[in-house]
């Protein structure tokens, strides 16, 4: 094997060309298996990849002559001759995850199994729609790559995840940096030298939630993120579900209200003007003008911004005004969530963003809430929780999802 980039990138769909084509790719369908499965026996790869016992002893020997799988010795059995198990030799092969947020960039090295073994985040950063923002973009990864500590060589893939409507087959963003004759994607792996896949910020943490906190029945999942916008993450069938353009889950530009209030698509009446954590710093800042009383008076009164979390953190030291914008967000939010469970009928909904750091103050509201306007039968299939990944869980995603894409999942 020349290297493990020319191993991977190979076109599985291209014709087969000799038997050292068709063995490559049966190798990526075993380290596939493994990546799934776990450790386990060449009897149970034949059975379950129905390759011939002399062809897979071969391939695996040479897995592990490459250092991608490793020989873990005898396996206990009732009685007869103990079979040697085989697992990923996770040092192999790293991939990278990168978060570009609104206010912050967030990096992550994980391994053959989906493992963080790196962890970065900088904070020294704003998302803006200019030229400079995207070069500063590229050299930070940059940076992050030529400072992790893990051989280029060995990094066969990184994902990208970023805010707005994202088509991951297009590899562009529909929101940031479209003057571009050049997709983001092509970018990134052109200023890297790896190979990129570009996802949307709350798609990839979606994925990282269902991947990592699933029990094992579920297989349909909604994540909903309540941060300074509002979006929804689908897993359908084990599936993430995408739309015929990559756009799906834009969940808070529905118009649910009749206001008069314009949203940041430019449309009025959004789910996300009354329920975001924009909205909310709105609607605080308004109470404050107007002269409620509230723990942030003093900080409004210097005439400091006041962020979602100031106001989160408020309602958790008794903030009355902050507790009553909470738990109206958590309201009309699940009137909406009942629009949603009533349609894709999940087994779970996971909660995520900001908000969610508000716990019981936008929980309990938001049940009851989808509770009372979604079918019954509907209501008492789905489970409800608070997410408890953190900051990392988008970059992590979009690692997951690179992975997956080039080990052939």
């Amino acid at each position: 094997m020349a290297s493990l980039t020319e191993f991977f990138y190979s076109d599985a769909t291209e014709t087969l060309k000799g038997i050292s084509h068709k063995n490559s790719l049966l190798k990526r369908n075993i380290i596939a298996y493994m990546a799934v499965n776990g450790e386990c026996t060449l009897s149970e790869l034949t059975k379950e990849l129905h390759i011939s016992v002399p062809t897979m002893t071969k391939l695996v020997q040479e897995l592990v002559d490459e250092n991608i799988v490793n020989d873990l010795g005898k396996v206990e059995t009732p009685g007869g001759r103990r079979p040697n198990i085989f697992g990923l030799a996770n040092s192999a092969i790293y991939f990278a995850g990168v978060n570009v947020g609104r206010d912050f960039m967030g990096y992550v090295i994980t391994d053959l199994q989906n493992n963080i073994v790196l962890e970065q985040t900088d904070t020294d950063f704003e998302l803006q729609d200019r030229p400079q923002c995207l070069e500063k973009i590229c050299s930070n990864i940059e940076r992050f790559i030529a400072g992790c500590g893990i051989d280029r060589g060995k990094i066969l893939g990184m994902g990208v995840c970023i805010a707005g409507r994202v088509n991951p087959e297009t590899g562009r963003s529909y929101k940031y940096f479209t003057s571009s004759e050049e997709s983001l994607c092509d970018i990134f792996a052109r200023r890297t030298g790896i190979r990129v896949l570009l996802e949307n910020d709350t798609r990839a943490r979606c994925y990282a939630e269902y991947s990592c906190g699933k029990s094992k029945d579920e297989s349909n999942v909604l994540y909903l993120h309540l941060g300074r916008g509002v979006a929804i993450g689908i897993v359908n069938d084990g599936k993430l579900y995408y739309g015929k353009s990559g756009f799906a889950g834009e969940f808070g530009h529905i118009p649910f209200f009749d206001n008069e209030i314009i949203c940041s698509c430019g449309k009025k009446g959004c789910l996300e003007t009354e329920v975001s954590g924009v909205a909310i710093e709105e609607k605080m800042i308004d109470k404050l003008r107007s002269g409620v009383n509230s723990i942030l008076r003093d900080k409004f009164d210097r005439g400091e911004s006041i962020h979602i979390d100031d106001i989160i953190s408020a309602a958790k030291n008794d903030d009355n005004l902050s507790i009553e914008l909470i738990e109206e967000a958590g309201e009309k939010v699940g009137r909406a969530v009942a629009f949603l469970i009533n349609t894709f009928n999940p087994e779970t909904v996971i909660v995520g963003g900001n908000l969610a750091a508000a716990g019981d103050y936008v929980m309990l509201p938001l049940k009851s809430a989808t509770n009372k306007y979604s079918l019954n039968l509907v209501y008492k299939d789905t489970k409800f929780r608070l997410s408890k990944m953190n900051e990392s869980a988008s970059a992590w995603g979009a690692a997951m999802l690179i992975r997956n894409k080039i080990i052939g999942l």
